[in-house]
């Protein structure tokens, strides 16, 4: 089980350093640093350096030595090819995510956006109504008393 574990944590650390290079091109130890500093995970260079040749073989990534610092690094770009493979990945991504959080979202009664954490809610006509925000409340509360008095 824990291998398990040790590879999905490994697939989701390749996921993510595609997500640095879709940002902008980026040398390892750059890299490693944001990893460290967003996920507040550590990677480890062994991961790192293996898959970014990887993915150069394959097409995905190419790299040009510039200098950082005092010192020469080889700084990796994505290809078009793997530009194109990151959207798709980040599609999927995207669609896995909101099947999971899709049970988790209320539905804002003004505008209709969808609201996942917090939002505001107020009773009104003695039910819990959930709101985006407190503007939507008052408009959805405005146009209800307006549509009222038109129908009287």
């Amino acid at each position: 089980m824990a291998s398990e574990v040790d590879n999905l944590i490994s697939d989701f650390s390749r996921f993510y350093i595609l997500t640095i290079l879709y940002e902008k091109p980026a040398h390892g130890y750059s890299i490693i640093s944001k990893f460290r500093k967003r996920l507040e995970r550590e990677i480890s260079p062994s991961l790192v350096y293996p898959f970014l040749k990887q993915l150069e073989q394959k097409g995905l990534v190419k790299h040009t030595v510039k200098p950082v610092g005092e010192k020469e690094r080889k700084v990796f770009e994505l290809t078009e090819e793997g530009r194109e493979l990151c959207t798709k990945l980040f599609k999927r991504f995207a669609n896995l995510i909101s099947v999971a959080i899709e049970p988790s979202l209320e539905i804002c009664a003004h505008c209709g956006c969808k609201v996942y954490e917090g939002g505001y809610h107020e009773a009104i006509d003695g039910k819990e109504t959930t709101f985006c925000c407190k503007h939507c409340a008052a408009a959805y509360k405005q146009e209800k008393n307006l549509v009222g008095k038109t129908l009287r």
